[in-house]
């Protein structure tokens, strides 16, 4: 059978595609226009679509991706919904519809995208109205319950019953749009007709597809003038294929490798893709160890945990934006050894290890230990990350600080992750994990030593945040200067301990 893929409800082949050219691309080339090229890196949404991807109880869910980010050739045997798969001029699709009537639209070159993502967020299967005397004066922001480990809507699962201004009265969550750029119309209007959808009829056909599994991965092999491109349906056969292809493009997520092809043309002789493996998806949540699959979305993962590592919970809302944690995974951001990486410094702080698998085995690598230069890590060529282990328990007192020039969809300047363990009124472990001021990322274990045994109080953690701020080798760059990072070094544990003084634990 040729490569194909099913679009808005029709079965098209792929074609001469390979692992470079992107679905984006692909779609264009086919007439589909709607999805636009803006920025070629996954930050503007212009180019959004929406694939059908498995959902628990065999069920599926559709899932807004940036399509400028994935090649073509990964949807072989997949469903994607373009723009033009919602309605048609004479019937709308209530989102088109609510666009339409309240203004949402100008020149419309994002407007498919912004359509997509606000799609993904109508079909969300626990998107629950919340009835307006449910609000209540003191009702608790949804940012506030991340950061105390509670389940959140940014995960695409509902939380307490309140309205704030990220969620709509129908549940809606702004966060679906947060990789969506406008630049004429404003976000009111936008913001608005996504909090006038109501809950789809029984009878629309994407709502009704929900209730059946999801395409299943297919085995494709395509040799192209664009580059070979396999999607094995073994890790046994994936890994004979690293081995025997040790330059091989390992693919899961693509949110970084698609900015490589996009912007600075990078190519593989070899796409392996990796991201439909059983054994690189599962969530084992043990006694002793939580177990989490190097190519499980984070939108995955956040929904599997529900606020049980609050560190992480912490951590994902402000990881890019959702169309980016719909496909970007934990094995493919420890994999690239960026020391900007959002993921590596709470990960840090979890004292967490990676399983690497090779075809003589597996082992398995502290992340303190696995880092060892700029995008060098301890991971063989012939090697791929297949999971990640954060033992258990999870350490009580925890946070993740990430200062960058915007709140959301932005990359770091400086990252810190804190992992507190007290003992009447001692500290009795910390971790601290850090990025952005070295060449990789790096636990803080000179100020580590200086709380550990000591007294957790102000003059303890003044002491130990002027060790924090010489920790690293930080560099002055286009996003903040060596002092700075220095500086934000030093006040992030004196805020730390602000949010974690003894009095203040003491009102918990």
């Amino acid at each position: 059978m040729e490569p194909g893929l099913t679009v808005n409800g029709r079965t098209r082949d792929l074609g001469d595609v390979g692992g470079h050219v992107t679905l984006l691309d692909w779609l264009r080339s086919t007439g589909l226009t709607g999805s636009k090229e803006g920025c070629a890196e996954g930050e503007c949404g212009a180019c959004a679509v929406l694939v059908n991807r498995p959902d628990a109880d065999d069920r599926s869910r559709w899932t807004a991706l940036n399509a400028c980010l994935v090649p073509a050739a990964s949807f072989d045997g997949q469903e994607v919904i373009t723009a033009e798969g919602f309605g048609t001029p004479e019937t709308l699709h209530p989102v088109q519809k609510e666009m339409a009537d309240r203004g949402g639209s100008q020149c419309g070159y994002c407007t498919p995208g912004f359509i997509c993502s606000i799609a993904g967020e109508y079909y969300r299967p626990d998107r629950t109205p919340i009835a307006q005397a449910d609000q209540g004066a003191g009702a608790e922001p949804s940012r506030d319950a991340t950061a105390a480990g509670r389940p959140d809507t940014n995960g695409q699962g509902d939380s307490a019953n309140a309205i704030d201004h990220e969620h709509g009265p129908n549940g809606f969550d702004l966060h679906a749009l947060s990789g969506n750029l406008c630049r004429c119309t404003g976000y009111r209007p936008i913001r608005d007709a996504a909090y006038a959808l109501g809950v789809p009829d029984e009878g629309d056909p994407l709502w009704a597809r929900r209730e059946q599994r999801s395409p299943a991965p297919f085995a494709t092999k395509i040799t192209s003038t664009y580059g070979a491109f396999v999607r094995p349906l073994q890790v046994s056969e994936a890994l004979d294929l690293l081995a025997n292809n040790p330059g091989a493009q390992l693919l899961a997520g693509s949110t970084d490798w698609g900015v490589e092809l996009n912007l600075r043309h990078a190519r593989a002789a070899l796409t392996i893709a990796v991201d439909r493996l059983d054994a690189l998806r599962g969530l084992e949540i043990g006694d002793s160890v939580i177990e989490i699959g190097a190519a499980l979305t984070l939108s995955e993962i956040e929904r599997g945990l529900a606020g049980r590592v609050p560190i992480l919970a912490e951590l994902f809302p402000q990881f890019a934006s959702r169309l980016i944690r719909n496909g970007a995974t934990l094995g493919g951001n420890l994999g690239t050894g960026s020391p900007i990486g959002d993921a590596a410094p709470a990960l840090l702080a979890l004292d967490a290890s990676v399983i690497l698998a090779s075809r003589s085995g597996e082992r398995e690598v502290a992340l303190a230990d696995y880092f060892t230069g700029y995008r060098q890590t301890r991971k063989r060529p012939d090697e791929l990350i297949k999971s990640i282990r954060v033992p258990r328990p999870i350490a009580p007192i925890s946070a993740f600080h990430k200062i960058a020039k915007r709140r959301f969809d932005d990359i770091s300047s400086v990252a810190i992750a804190f992992a507190l363990r007290l003992a009447d009124g001692t500290v009795e472990q910390v971790r601290i994990g850090l990025g952005g001021v070295a060449a990789l990322p790096l636990r803080a274990f000179a100020t580590e030593d200086a709380l550990t045994g000591q007294p957790w109080t102000q003059q303890t953690v003044r002491e130990a945040a002027d060790v924090l701020g010489a920790e690293g080798t930080p560099l002055s760059d286009h996003r903040a200067s060596a002092a700075y990072r220095a500086a934000t070094l030093r006040t992030s544990l004196l805020k730390f301990f602000a949010a974690n003084a003894p009095s203040a634990l003491q009102e918990v």
